[in-house]
């Protein structure tokens, strides 16, 4: 009995973790102020979604923060799969204690955190602070190591041969890098992008140490500074549906490439 009532367990336990924290949202979000002032699971008695939704877009300058986030998370992805890939091959190809020592150097970002003092210094040093340019090499910098990682595990699986016979026929590196090594890499580059642009799309944190707000702020870092302003006190029926409007392109994200994380994060790390 106690075979099938485990898994049982643990998915009613994940359904609780997960469920619970998502119908507050989503009931919260549909319900008045004078409903909303003490958040809890029970159903609205007046379901107002629409107008909750209108104000949290119109009121939280989310056209705003949309745009910002585009302008950093977009970048910050191409940049992140591109200078990946390119490392990749390297250490896949390479054998050398010099690209040994690269690549464990590369990936050690994986167990580092990042040091926020730091980041803000250099920025500064280098008259990044407070921009858009300095957010992307953040990010870049931050989510390099797991693009490194998984797409050297993939290429190692590729056939030398591949190369090699392009090799013959006269083709440059760049060229079997593009024409090659880019198209199998694509369940890897599909993974890579998926959760860079969960975790940046998200992000506040770095944000608001690097950006610092203003007209430059992302949606979560926008929806800190409504919040912060009072804008929204006592109105967590708009704090939830900003959230939710906040989180839907994300969420489309990962329901159409979900069995892409899955295929890319296997033959990345187990290849």
């Amino acid at each position: 009995m106690w075979r099938y009532g485990r898994p049982a367990l643990v998915i009613l336990l994940a359904a609780l973790a997960v469920g619970v924290p998502l119908w507050l949202v989503a009931v919260t979000s549909a319900k008045p102020q004078a409903e909303a002032i003490k958040p809890n699971l029970d159903l609205p008695h007046h379901w107002q979604p629409t107008d909750n939704y209108a104000d949290a877009v119109g009121q939280g300058e989310m056209l705003r923060g949309f745009v910002n986030s585009l302008l950093v998370v977009v970048p910050s992805v191409v940049l992140v799969l591109f200078l990946g890939a390119g490392a990749a091959w390297v250490f896949a190809r390479r054998k050398s204690k010099l690209v040994s020592a690269a690549y464990a150097l590369c990936i050690s970002g994986l167990l580092l955190p990042p040091a926020v003092i730091t980041i803000v210094m250099e920025l500064r040093q280098l008259g990044l602070a407070s921009t858009r340019p300095g957010m992307i090499a953040v990010y870049t910098g931050m989510y390099l190591s797991t693009s490194i990682f998984f797409m050297t595990g993939f290429i190692r699986a590729i056939p030398m041969e591949l190369e090699e016979a392009a090799r013959i026929d006269g083709a440059t590196p760049w060229r079997i890098f593009l024409r090659i090594v880019l198209p199998l890499l694509r369940p890897v580059i599909a993974t890579a992008t998926i959760m860079v642009m969960l975790y940046a799309w998200s992000d506040i944190f770095y944000a608001f140490f690097v950006l610092g707000g203003g007209d430059r702020a992302t949606l979560p870092l926008n929806l800190y500074q409504v919040a912060s302003a009072q804008l929204y006190l006592n109105n967590w029926h708009l704090v939830f549906a900003y959230v939710v409007v906040m989180s839907l392109p994300m969420v489309a994200v990962f329901v159409v490439g979900q069995r892409k994380i899955v295929s890319g994060i296997t033959s990345g790390a187990v290849k």
